[in-house]
């Protein structure tokens, strides 16, 4: 009977401890949120010359890491940053050529049949957020609202159309601008959180006419953001 009474004391301490070990574990008063986030999104754009269009879905996605740091004491509040990648791909009525006199940029009618015609980009990014989250140590289920400024830099490009008529491929546009950036916004509950970006600067450079007409146009993104710890 006193052995039996030993036993019982050394495992009662031993899962006291271990609950101990396991609270201080999962109550981490120095949390931190959000370290990985990918997001895909529709690739739109804005600011488009007279009789542009997107065909069918453009689709956009991006992926990276941000160190976040906390703030306040409660840990709720706090700012980011980050590097990632981004990549668009707008399925579109642009024809970009080459010519003897450069690269010229038009816009395609009806009548100009083609199966594929599409702009492809690849951004390095440099992603700066302030945070607010509802959460504590106990879940990782909260609301958030992440909003910030995204500096991109283009690492590679490709335009690429097929039709009857011919197939034409061309990389490393010197007409597209290598820097771009514009403000997002991240916002919902646990898993599913809406994302919007908003390029301020422009896809092409100020030289560059689209069916004779200046090109103003920047990109405009909205889908879903996801994070994980």
């Amino acid at each position: 009977m006193r052995y039996q009474f030993v036993f019982f004391l050394l495992i009662s301490s031993f899962f006291s401890y271990s609950q101990e070990i396991s609270s201080s574990t999962v109550l981490d008063s120095l949390y931190r949120e959000d370290q990985f986030y990918f997001n895909f999104s529709y690739a739109s754009s804005s600011n488009t010359p007279e009789g542009f269009r997107q065909i069918k879905f453009s689709p956009g996605f991006a992926l990276g890491f941000v160190r976040d740091m906390p703030v306040n004491k409660t840990r709720t509040v706090s700012v980011a940053l980050g590097l990632g990648y981004s990549f668009a791909a707008y399925t579109q009525n642009l024809n970009i050529a080459t010519t003897d006199s450069g690269t010229a940029y038009t816009i395609m009618n009806d009548e100009s049949p083609f199966s594929k015609n599409k702009l492809s980009l690849h951004y390095l990014d440099v992603p700066i957020e302030i945070r607010w989250r509802s959460s504590n140590p106990e879940s990782h289920k909260f609301w958030r609202i992440y909003t910030g400024f995204k500096l991109s830099y283009l690492i590679a490009d490709q335009y690429k159309i097929e039709s009857e008529l011919y197939n034409y491929k061309q990389k490393n546009n010197q007409g597209l601008n290598k820097w771009s950036y514009g403000p997002y916004l991240s916002a919902g509950w646990n898993t599913w959180n809406a994302y919007f970006y908003y390029g301020l600067s422009p896809l092409f450079d100020s030289s560059v006419k689209i069916s004779n007409q200046n090109s103003k146009m920047n990109s405009v993104n909205f889908g879903l953001m996801f994070y994980i710890l």
